[in-house]
């Protein structure tokens, strides 16, 4: 796929877009007859990052998708979709924060849905710098914030906008590296299905030299394993391999990390489900993202699996070297 279709896809007319429901399970009453409130999705994140091909993703999933839709109006639109009479139980609004009132108005929307009992998810597209300057440019299209400056300047600008309903957001999904297709399988993994799982996780493994996965909620260094890249015989195989795992949980140390982690995962778990969040992003790096972290995040995601907890595992920089 070139650069073009990319940036096409991700965010075609870098307007918001709209997409899609994090669960898919009970659905609260009104005292309205008993109508039934739609559980809501809130899309936003960087221009260029893909939110149009997120909300195309999830509306062919069916939920009722409403782009670029002011963020004063979300409510209503919510209290319309209980009236509809169960037609439309999932709604996703894709928000474009472009101004500073504009986010007031978002707050104070959202402050009103959690007043009126509504589950609510936020989704958050982010993207690198580098990645967002190549897209922009691909199209030919300025950044709807740089005004009379840079493309950069835009970003930046967006960033700082943005920063606290990044923090806010209960799923980050990093496209730098994505393309379309990959970005599909992420938006289908997390809301497909007929039954919301209690907590999904994404267990990545990922090389420090290569930079810190962007949208990992928790980091993991097994640094201070010993490297089987410095062992002749192991340096071709990675951390898949058995002997390289073998070596790996042999060092002192390591089985006991493992589970110390695992429990201490489980009181994060606890944690989260209380607090409403739904998806963790676990990142555990070595230096290359090869041998450690890989075998590492192999028992980690399977101790997880063993939990209750749905685990996606993802090996992002393994095959780079």
């Amino acid at each position: 796929m070139t650069e073009h279709e990319h940036e096409h896809e991700h965010d075609s007319t870098d307007r918001a877009d709209g997409a899609a429901d994090v669960s898919t399970g009970t659905s609260t009453e009104t005292g309205d007859a008993g109508a039934a409130i739609p559980e809501l999705v809130i899309i936003s994140g960087m221009s260029g990052a893909g939110r149009s091909t997120a909300a195309k993703c999830l509306e062919d999933l069916g939920w009722f998708v409403v782009d670029n839709l002011p963020p004063a109006l979300i409510p209503t639109m919510v209290e319309l979709g209980a009236r509809s009479q169960g037609n439309v139980a999932r709604i996703a609004v894709v928000v474009d924060v472009r101004g500073r009132r504009f986010f007031d108005n978002l707050r104070e929307s959202l402050a009103d849905l959690d007043a009126k009992g509504v589950t609510r998810r936020v989704v958050f597209l982010e993207s690198s710098d580098d990645a967002l300057v190549r897209r922009f440019e691909s199209v030919r299209r300025p950044h709807p914030l740089q005004g009379d400056g840079r493309i950069v300047d835009g970003i930046a600008a967006e960033r700082d906008l943005l920063r606290e309903l990044r923090g806010d957001a209960d799923l980050v999904i990093d496209t730098s590296s994505l393309n379309v297709h990959e970005l599909r399988a992420k938006m289908d993994a997390q809301f497909a299905g007929d039954e919301e799982p209690e907590l999904r996780a994404t267990v990545m493994s990922f090389g420090f030299k290569y930079g810190l996965p962007v949208d990992a909620d928790l980091v993991v260094d097994c640094r201070f394993l010993p490297n089987p890249h410095w062992v002749p015989e192991l340096r071709p195989f990675t951390g898949l391999n058995e002997e390289v795992s073998a070596y790996v949980f042999d060092q002192p140390g390591a089985k006991e990390f493992l589970n110390q982690y695992t429990e201490l995962l489980q009181l994060v778990a606890a944690g989260y489900r209380r607090e409403g969040k739904r998806y963790v992003t676990i990142a555990v790096g070595c230096t290359g993202g090869k041998h450690r972290s890989v075998a590492m995040s192999e028992k980690l995601a399977a101790r997880l699996a063993t939990e209750g907890i749905e685990t996606v595992l993802v090996h992002r920089d393994m095959g780079r070297e």
